[in-house]
Order: structure tokens, then sequence, then C-alpha cells
């Protein structure tokens, strides 16, 4: 990779990782680089406003690259797969851990030193919360899921008294 003949590799993650976080939280954004009618020259202009004082020179022209290829509308795709690529080739499992509510750092620490101790590889954990989940948690990393959520188990529950196990020989 270009990155790593710069020596850069470790600041292009980080500008991918702000990439991958504006195109796919940022609708406005998406919604502008698929738009056809809007001239080349103009979404550069936007990736200069948004991304030069943020990334570095070699992710900026990579960035104007993918616009003047008129492939700006996988930024989202392209800055994930880099990341997927970069975390291959440095032995990082992507984890997340999903919560009701927000847990403290040692709390983090622990489920990133769980994962970290059953794949072997360092992990990048990503922490979020979901009231929906009602309490419990579940981790993901590597198709895997540890699922100890409680909506999860109110879903199983709800489904057994659905079959009715628990109704009466008499």
């Amino acid at each position: 990779m270009l990155a790593d003949e710069l020596g850069e590799q470790e600041k292009v993650a980080a500008d991918m990782r702000l990439v991958n976080a504006v195109s796919s939280e940022n609708k406005v954004f998406s919604t502008v680089f698929r738009n056809p009618e809007i001239k080349v020259s103009k979404k550069i202009a936007i990736v200069q406003d948004i991304f030069a004082q943020h990334v570095c020179k070699a992710s900026m022209a990579f960035l104007e690259f993918v616009v003047r290829k008129s492939r700006s509308v996988n930024l989202n795709g392209i800055s994930a797969s880099y990341l997927d690529l970069y975390r291959d080739s440095h032995d990082i499992v992507l984890s997340k851990f999903t919560t009701a509510s927000t847990v403290d750092s040692s709390i983090t620490d622990l489920v990133s030193k769980a994962v970290a101790a059953h794949t072997g590889k360092e992990v990048e954990l990503v922490a979020k919360t979901d009231p929906k989940i009602i309490g419990g948690f579940a981790i993901e990393y590597n198709n895997n899921i540890y699922d100890a959520r409680l909506s999860t188990k109110l879903v199983k529950l709800r489904q057994q008294f659905d079959k009715n196990v628990y109704e009466s020989k008499l």
C-alpha cells in the first residue's frame, strides 16, 4: 500500500476512520456525492473543505482521486475496506460492545481483554448504547456474537409461551 511506502499507515488509518464516520453518519454528505447533477469540481471543493484540515496529504490526494474518477458514492465502502485491510495487516480484531446504558472505561477494558484473550489479537472496541435492549449486553467480533441482552431473553421466553410448553397435562 502507498501508506506503507510513505510511512503514514497509522495516519491514513485514522483519516479513513474519519472519512468512514462522516460518510456513514452524515446523510447530506452521502446525498451530495450520489447526485450526478453536482459537478466533479464542486465535489472536490466539498471534500477539500471538509477534510483538508484534518487528513494527511496522501489521504487528501486519494480522496480527490476517488472523486475525480466518479467513485465518491463509494467513499463509505472504500474507507471501510481500507480499515479492514489495515486491521488484517496489524492483527487487530474489530469488536462491537452494545449495552443498554453507558458503561465506564473499566468495563470496556475488561471486554477488550476478554476478546483479546479469546482471539489472540489486539482489539479495536466500539462501544455503543442501545436502550432498546432493555438490559444486559452483546459482544460481536469475527462473525461471533455473545448475546446477553434482556430483550433477546424476553423474545425467547415469549416464543416458549407461544409453544405452550408449560401447559398442564391434566
